[in-house]
């Protein structure tokens, strides 16, 4: 690509501070307090609900003299319809905070309700340009307290919520720095129940999250922007690189082990430090192609229903819509920084990377094979698309403007397609 006349010289950094560690969510109480809140809701989704976890974090939370109410209502991937529902049921009453127990759906719809309970206005309003109005929202959002119970989206880390929009069949979401959770209490133990199929997506979430942070289009690449236009992605960062390279090793050598046996605390801790690492990496850097294809893999999903979840209708799961795109991905943009690219690979599985001589297949070759080993459809094909959907695809693609501009290569029409032929069938 080439540099704006006018480089950007500056790039801003945040995540919100977390507690970490096996027993942390039984402290929120004592956390709450701390921030003010003295009534609040929390949101989660039926499944987790029906294993006694929220029920326990509720407990805790009164403990401390906290008046909490359940909302379990969420999608299992969220809608602009679910979104509507979560906000009638909030907007019934007046809360001084929120908490999130849940994955990367339950997050997502918690920042939707802090922001839309709020500030009140048409979802579309907030939502990222093209296909909404992207407006920022008017002032600070109220207390926010996000608790991961799997090790992927990163969300209790970022200033994203991501949603479907029904009528238009599309994947995309709500950027700002606003949304950002106030406070993450990670507790791995949370995650021994999930099943091997979730793991493994969600783990492949976070990788994504990872990789394309540290092989998006440099900070300084961007035209310069005064403070009030500054996005939440702002590009590879000093900052972000290091959590990204931190996470990719982790997932490197705890993914495979979280998927096989989901007793393993020590691979499920490495996986929920993996998630905040690459979260505090892609919450500030940004992600691109892969995750730019995830969007309308999932939103013109037909027939596919994984295993693992209990969905009520067709749904390619996030983290399985953004692996399957990866490797051809990497592929395309390996040309602009081959050394970040072969590091990565490396970090990620270093015998693999010192067996595969072509540089450029180092990084592809990887991904495949954990893939393959943790039970991610092998592409496309899996999941019910054929090459005569890749139209429809680069179109859904196209649209994801906040994400392809992150990508170190034009996203064009042309390469995205060649991307989706080429994730027809990964190995």
């Amino acid at each position: 690509m080439v540099g704006p006349d006018n480089p950007e010289t500056v790039f801003t950094w945040q995540a919100p501070p977390f507690k970490f560690g096996p027993g942390a969510s039984e402290e929120i109480g004592y956390d709450l307090a701390q921030l003010g809140v003295r009534e609040v809701l929390l949101v989660t989704d039926r499944h987790l609900e029906a294993t006694g976890a929220p029920a326990t974090v509720a407990k805790a939370i009164e403990a401390a003299g906290v008046d909490v109410a359940i909302y379990s209502g969420t999608g299992v991937e969220p809608t602009d319809a679910s979104f509507a529902d979560a906000v009638d049921f909030a907007s019934t009453r007046k809360w001084d905070g929120f908490v999130a127990v849940g994955g990367g759906s339950v997050i997502d719809t918690a920042k939707a309700i802090n922001l839309l309970t709020t500030y009140p206005a048409p979802v579309l309003d907030y939502i990222n340009k093209p296909i909404g109005k992207g407006l920022a929202p008017p002032g600070p959002l109220k207390p926010l307290v996000a608790v991961p119970t799997t090790a992927g989206t990163g969300a209790e880390s970022t200033a994203v919520c991501v949603l479907d929009v029904l009528d238009l069949k599309v994947k995309t979401g709500i950027s700002h720095s606003r949304l950002r959770p106030t406070m993450a209490v990670i507790d791995p133990t949370l995650t021994l129940t999930l099943p091997r199929q979730v793991t493994a997506a969600a783990g492949m979430d976070v990788l994504g999250h990872a990789l394309e942070s540290y092989t998006a289009r440099d900070h300084r690449s961007f035209a310069h922007r005064a403070p009030h236009e500054r996005v939440a992605y702002c590009g590879a960062n000093p900052v972000s690189d290091l959590w990204c390279e931190r996470a990719i090793k982790l997932v490197g050598s705890a993914l495979r082990r979280a998927a096989s046996d989901g007793s393993d605390v020590a691979a499920r801790t490495d996986m929920m430090l993996a998630a905040t690492f690459a979260g505090m990496g892609f919450g500030n850097a940004g992600v691109h192609i892969p995750h730019a294809c995830a969007y309308p893999i999932a939103g013109n999903v037909r027939g596919y229903r994984p295993d693992g979840y209990d969905a009520d209708e067709a749904m390619v799961p996030h983290g399985q819509a953004v692996a399957i795109t990866t490797p051809a991905a990497f592929r395309a943009t390996f040309a602009a920084a081959p050394h970040r690219h072969v590091e990565a690979a490396a970090w990620l599985d270093a015998d693999m990377a010192a067996a595969t001589a072509d540089d450029s297949e180092k990084l592809p070759t990887a991904l495949a094979a954990l893939m393959a080993d943790i039970g991610i459809p092998n592409g496309l094909a899996d999941v019910g698309y054929a090459e005569a959907d890749v139209p429809t695809l680069v179109e859904g693609a196209l649209k994801q403007t906040r994400l392809l501009q992150i990508a170190p290569i034009e996203a064009s029409a042309d390469t995205l397609g060649e991307v989706f032929k080429g994730s027809m069938r990964n190995w």
